[in-house]
């Protein structure tokens, strides 16, 4: 019998929070269990196993991710709303590292629903990018660049890559406005 008030949503909280301190590794069905004070037969009465619990956890990352650019870019354009994804991107990785990696981790076959929110990612950051007239073409090259750069930056971050006493907050503007400099000037992505 399951246990009252286990569901898919308490399992995937505490395999986030797992995530979070213990990194993705530490995402098993004993360590879920045992955060939830339970055995691990009782997570099989609300999951399939493991993969669907990793799955899970992609989806929910990248929908709170969307939800967390959608909202700190709301009532901003182009380049405001640009600065304010790229900050509640790094917000995102920063409170979550454990599920930022599972983001961006491919499931293990193709999966619809998490490409759907995916492309709600892209779409959003497109919009954002129609101040830049830039092609359908450069426009995914631009987003191409623009996840790049942030994914490029919370890894480094996250792996301690920036050891010298400067303002962290202060490289990633300058970065950003290099790329957006950039594209304003009508930079055009060569074939």
């Amino acid at each position: 019998m399951a246990r009252v008030g286990l569901d898919i949503k308490k399992i995937i909280e505490a395999a986030t929070e797992i995530a979070d301190k213990e990194g993705t590794e530490g995402v098993t069905l004993a360590a879920i269990a045992r955060k939830l004070s339970v055995r691990p037969p009782s997570l099989f009465n609300h999951v399939r196993g493991l993969p669907q619990i990793k799955r899970e956890l992609s989806l929910f990352g990248v929908r709170k991710l969307h939800e967390n650019m959608r909202v700190m870019s709301e009532d901003k354009t182009g380049e405001a709303a640009i600065f304010a994804m790229a900050n509640a991107y790094l917000q995102f990785t920063r409170e979550h590292p454990g599920l930022y990696e599972y983001t961006i981790a491919p499931p293990q076959s193709k999966d619809e629903e998490i490409e759907q929110e995916g492309n709600k990612i892209i779409s959003l950051i497109i919009d954002s990018l129609s101040d830049y007239k830039l092609s359908e073409e450069d426009s995914i090259h631009a987003v191409r660049g623009l996840r790049s750069i942030l994914h490029g930056f919370s890894s480094l971050e996250q792996k301690g890559g920036f050891g010298m006493p400067l303002d962290r907050e202060e490289s990633l503007r300058l970065l950003l406005q290099a790329f957006l400099t950039g594209l304003n000037n009508g930079a055009q992505f060569d074939k």
